[in-house]
């Protein structure tokens, strides 16, 4: 073989290597794009049997704005002429219509107690609950998984039994318990942060923090104790697998066998649990938001349903179903990537 020949045969590894690195792109974006369908698969019905089932429950309550406008002792005429108004003399199918295309347009319609418009009230609450519930989230994931790290690794120690008595106590704490005492010793007792209101991240990311962290503190105990728990079981189970046994026979590290074999096969479980710890952080926060004194999305809930404001409620519905997909996707996607048997089809 003359030197040219050789030199020409040189750049097929690098191709070649090109090649692989484009057939794994573009198995990746195949897993991306099949999560995402099924996700689309999964809200399209759900979305639309909630809000029939909503619409249906409103039609045979008998809630009206007329009630909420005029008072019980509103005569017939006046309920009518009002009902009307509100385009609820129309047939039921052609006012789900009405309100879907406005839906699909970022429109909810207007409050049945004051006319205000929904879509802004509920961006008011929404941006006071997701800031306490990403921190929230936040504190909850990094806490909980040094937990059941740390219980996993030193499982049938001391330690685990520690941990696993501590995240016990911490899971049956009621969020608006932890948020008192919270006010009582950090806020008037320390005088550490403030016990109530809320205050704009662009007014200041220290003020903001220091509004949110108490009631996110207070939130987070049960995520912290359901993914310690989650975690500390999976990392467990994962060490009993032939994988790690393999892999301490060729005489890997602990560190390695750790973060390449037990910690991406233990995550999946835990990922799972927190796609339903968000939005539950988000819509169940009413009582810790009354105790903090935040105007936030579950607090407006509350009251939307207590006052019967059915396009409100309807509304924190829509807005909920679209928490629960999103957050839902990006979990599927962190584990489309992180845990290998997903990547091999499994």
């Amino acid at each position: 073989m003359t030197t040219t020949q050789a030199q020409a045969r040189q750049p097929a590894p690098a191709a070649d290597g090109r090649t692989a690195a484009g057939t794994r792109a573009r198995h990746a974006a195949g897993r991306v794009l099949a999560t995402v369908a099924r996700s689309a698969a999964l809200f399209v019905p759900v979305f639309l049997v909630a809000t029939l089932v909503t619409f249906a429950l409103r039609s045979l309550s008998g809630l009206s704005p007329a009630r909420i406008q005029l008072g019980e002792q509103a005569t017939p005429e006046a309920i009518a002429r009002v009902e009307s108004q509100w385009g609820l003399d129309r047939p039921f199918l052609v006012q789900y219509g009405d309100w879907i295309g406005g839906v699909l347009h970022g429109q909810l319609g207007a409050s049945w107690t004051n006319g205000a418009d929904i879509s802004t009230l509920i961006g008011l609450g929404l941006g006071v609950s997701l800031s306490v519930a990403v921190l929230a989230l936040a504190i909850g994931v990094v806490a909980g998984f040094a937990l059941g790290t740390l219980a996993a690794l030193r499982r049938t120690t001391w330690v685990d039994r520690v941990v696993t008595g501590f995240v016990t106590v911490i899971s049956v704490m009621p969020a608006f318990v932890v948020g008192i005492v919270l006010v009582a010793v950090l806020a008037v007792g320390l005088g550490l942060f403030p016990s109530a209101g809320y205050v704009e991240p662009g007014q200041g990311i220290g003020p903001w923090l220091a509004h949110i962290t108490l009631p996110a503190v207070a939130l987070s105990f049960d995520v912290v104790a359901d993914v310690a728990r989650q975690l500390r079981t999976s990392l467990v189970a994962a060490y009993r697998e032939n994988y790690v046994t393999g892999a301490l026979v060729r005489g890997l590290s602990p560190r390695r066998i750790f973060f390449t074999h037990v910690l991406r096969n233990g995550l999946g479980p835990t990922l799972a649990t927190l796609g339903l710890k968000f939005p539950s952080l988000v819509g169940a926060s009413v009582v810790t938001e009354w105790i903090f004194g935040l105007q936030g999305f579950g607090r407006f809930a509350n009251d939307s349903a207590q006052s019967g404001d059915v396009p409100a409620v309807q509304g924190v519905l829509v807005v909920s179903i679209v928490l629960v997909v999103a957050f839902n996707l990006v979990v599927n996607l962190v584990l489309a990537r992180v845990t290998p048997a997903s990547q091999r089809g499994v």
